[in-house]
């Protein structure tokens, strides 16, 4: 049956109440069930019959992804309660006697908790807020450094929450090898990387800029109030306790992805290994080794009892929650207008295909577009699950595949770029209140730096897709960043003065 305009009913009733209520899932789920009242031609009962049998066959074929969520939930609670974050914030302050060693160290905490954004704001906050201040750095600049290697560092780790919902996301549009689509993505995600650069620059610049120049020279920033991490950690631990989970995890996962794609039976290469892998089974078989190591690691040395242990894993399970049920969300909507139900992408694809517009500009569209649902909904990972469905089916039958890992990015891009300047997004209010940092001092700081990535990263976006050569986007970016931070820096110091 052919739904014709009827079919973009369900995306644009999730994205118009995400813009207006500012509520991703209470969005997503309308769309979904105005998609099954199109689908079933009004009749509420077999509508909702649709949606739920949908939603139902979704996480069945998911299921493993679901599960992966809530053990790492119950990792990363576990390996905060046992204080191994804790221990590394003991050994770096013996080590960092400078303001930039010390964003140097935050930043690096930051890259190697890659696992999970809510695990990276809440742990490094906690555990470099006495370093921070004992070297005069703003705590405005700490919410920014908490920021910056949260959803940018999460969105390119192959092993982590984020990547792990993408690929599935990817996969269930048809897509095939979608971890090695991911993989290929990276390269081109502008800005994440240039947000990664502008870290370590500034890491060793003395000057700021925008308004955090400000809070550098007088940190009005800080919130003063008893901070608590929500649960009580032993002060017995070390840094391995961190470490050697989080490198467990990695490890374990890397060798089955390798070993369900064939590379140890000899059935395929190295790269086409990682592409025919079962990320999800490898993903739940590392998270759970990492969590019987932590337990073996643990237990014995009385920084946790049993007790404590189980209530940790069940606790860290429920902080997953919230994701688990945007994901399960977006794998319903992408599925009521798939193929097999409204058909809204072959729809869209014929407007495009009749229109005059060019396809080399859809990745510097969809980024703009990617930031603006972002920026007004807070979620990078809704916006994510509205985009990748719809997008991914328009390249398929526009006969356009080859944009593919270029929109992907842009889709990344432009995710992250409004989830770093949006007000409500959850990052940004977790890295504020990691860092014990005013909030709206911590939006209003970070926008220079977001602001002027996200130009550099819409023209990398634009002139790469007019030449036709994705792999030139970051490189482009790069040349217009230093640009634009060359005025800024001169702009702001004319401002407010030199530190």
């Amino acid at each position: 049956m052919e739904f014709g305009i009827l079919s973009i009913v369900p995306p644009i009733v999730a994205i118009a109440l995400a813009l207006i209520t500012k509520e991703v899932i209470t969005s997503l789920l309308l769309g979904i069930i105005a998609g099954g009242l199109i689908f079933t031609g009004g009749n509420i009962v077999s509508a909702l019959e649709t949606v739920f049998e949908l939603m139902g066959t979704k996480l069945g074929d998911n299921a493993l992804m679901i599960v992966f969520l809530a053990m790492l939930g119950s990792l990363v609670m576990v390996m905060n309660m046992a204080g191994g974050s804790f221990a590394y914030g003991k050994w770096a302050s013996k080590k960092i006697k400078s303001k930039t060693s010390a964003k140097l160290a935050t930043a690096l905490l930051g890259i190697l908790i890659f696992i999970d954004d809510y695990f990276n704001c809440l742990t490094v906050g906690a555990v470099m807020k006495p370093i921070i201040d004992e070297n005069k750095v703003s705590r405005a600049k700490l919410a920014h450094l908490i920021d910056s290697t949260a959803a940018p560092v999460c969105i390119i780790a192959p092993v982590s929450s984020w990547a792990a919902s993408v690929v599935a996301v990817i996969g269930d549009t048809g897509v095939k090898n979608p971890m090695n689509v991911f993989l290929s993505t990276i390269p081109m995600n502008a800005y994440v990387l240039l947000t990664l650069f502008t870290v370590f620059y500034f890491a060793f610049s003395k000057n700021e800029i925008g308004v955090m120049q400000k809070y550098e020279i007088n940190d009005t920033s800080k919130v003063v109030e008893k901070e608590e991490v929500g649960y009580k950690y032993s002060e017995n631990e070390r840094v391995i306790d961190l470490i050697i989970p989080i490198v467990t995890l990695i490890f374990i996962t890397i060798m089955m992805m390798l070993k369900t794609g064939g590379l140890f039976a000899g059935d395929s290469n190295l790269t086409d290994a990682f592409g025919n892998a079962n990320v999800n089974l490898s993903l739940v078989i590392g998270s759970f080794t990492a969590i019987i190591i932590a337990f073996i690691m643990y237990i014995p040395r009385k920084l946790l009892t049993f007790k404590e242990f189980m209530n940790g894993i069940v606790d860290g399970m429920k902080t997953m929650l919230s994701a688990i049920v945007i994901l399960s969300l977006a794998w319903t909507i992408g599925g009521i207008t798939s193929d097999n139900y409204l058909n809204t992408g072959s729809y869209i694809a014929s407007l495009i295909t009749s229109s005059t517009m060019p396809m080399w500009i859809l990745p510097v569209i969809i980024f703009i577009v990617g930031a603006f649902l972002s920026f007004s909904t807070g979620t990078a990972w809704g916006t994510f699950g509205i985009l990748i469905p719809i997008m991914v089916p328009i390249l398929m039958h526009t006969n356009s595949m080859h944009y593919l890992n270029i929109v992907l990015a842009s889709i990344f891009s432009g995710s992250v770029f409004g989830d770093h300047c949006s007000p409500i997004s959850d990052t940004t209010i977790l890295s504020s209140a990691g860092a014990g940092c005013d909030h709206i001092a911590h939006v209003s700081s970070q926008l220079s730096y977001s602001i002027s990535v996200g130009i550099a990263s819409a023209v990398g976006f634009f002139i790469s897709g007019y030449l036709d050569k994705p792999i030139l986007t970051v490189p482009i970016g790069f040349v217009v960043l230093l640009i634009i931070l060359a005025f800024m820096k001169k702009k702001t110091i004319k401002k407010y003065g030199t530190i």
